[in-house]
């Protein structure tokens, strides 16, 4: 004899909803076996008349909310636009208020129609923070992304220090940042440090100062020194006469008299103007009598017993 063994549920709430749904149930059968069949058809009717009008509703309700959501799309559009957003930014943006806004009118017509949205809205929630802890690393790459292509601290073609490594932007993407440097290497950035650290933008200024320091030997003419100089750089219409050139002398140093110069150039011209510099001085000083110093080391020399 084969005999099966059915484990009944215990827990007393679960047994008194049972009970309640078990007692709802037969008072509606009851009260269904006592109504006349105009009272039936009454009520058949009444069911259907209620729910053909919530349909009516949701639709009017799915119709209004479209209308809206197409006005809301173009406003955002025309701003984005506006305000020179990236295409893909936008794209990706106008996506993602599409797919927002529709859901929220399902959820909403699914209320109308009388069917409970809290199972819908959990669901929905437990997909987006799995999702979100899935991508932590890349959502923070995908926002320091937008806030890049919003706030522009920098633009394709700029040449820019960020996170240790410095470069031309050759791209800027939704999740990375594509450097290309001075070698000719391609580096890719990820948006979300770059976005939160220091970024050193060199392109963003029409102009940027040069400096330099020159050395002099001691007792070369200081003011010989000053002139050349200064007659290098008005040579030179890459610099701008205003704000003027700055000359003057920084420091006694160890083996050298250090000149510190400071002159204004074209952002795009800086390390021309820089090693043309310093390959004209280094020229002209020779001409003019003037030594560069180098480093130098006095010996002395004692005999035994202290006598030099």
């Amino acid at each position: 004899m084969l005999g099966i063994l059915v484990q009944l549920p215990t827990d007393p709430a679960v047994l008194a909803k049972a009970d309640s749904v078990k007692t709802s149930f037969s008072q509606k059968l009851s009260a269904l076996s006592e109504m006349s069949g105009a009272d039936l058809l009454k009520a058949a009717t009444s069911g259907i008349a209620n729910v053909a009008l919530k349909v009516v509703i949701a639709l009017l309700i799915f119709w209004v909310g479209r209308w809206l959501i197409r006005r809301v799309r173009k406003l955002l559009e025309r701003i984005m636009t506006r305000r020179n957003v990236d295409i893909s930014l936008r794209a990706f943006l106008m996506s993602l208020v599409n797919i927002t806004l529709m859901l929220f009118l399902i959820i909403t017509i699914i209320g109308v129609l009388g069917i409970d949205t809290t199972s819908f809205i959990a669901l929905f929630a437990s997909a987006g923070l799995a999702i979100g802890m899935a991508l932590s690393g890349t959502l923070q790459n995908f926002a320091g992304g937008v806030m890049i292509l919003l706030f522009r601290p920098f633009r394709v073609g700029d040449f820019i220090e960020a996170q240790g490594q410095s470069g031309t932007v050759k791209e800027i993407q939704l999740i990375h940042t594509l450097l290309n440097t001075p070698d000719n290497k391609t580096i890719l950035l990820p948006n979300g440090p770059v976005s939160t650290g220091i970024i050193n933008n060199y392109s963003r200024e029409p102009r940027r100062r040069v400096d330099w320091t020159f050395g002099i030997a001691y007792g070369d003419d200081y003011d010989l020194a000053r002139t050349t100089i200064a007659e290098l750089l008005a040579a030179d219409e890459r610099v701008a006469k205003d704000p003027a050139p700055f000359i003057a002398l920084s420091a006694l140093a160890d083996s050298s008299v250090n000149i510190v110069v400071r002159a204004w150039v074209d952002s795009s011209e800086y390390w021309n103007v820089y090693f043309d510099m310093n390959e004209r001085v280094y020229k002209v000083f020779s001409t003019k009598g003037l030594n560069i110093p180098f480093p130098q080391m006095d010996v002395h020399l004692y005999k035994e017993g202290g006598a030099e």
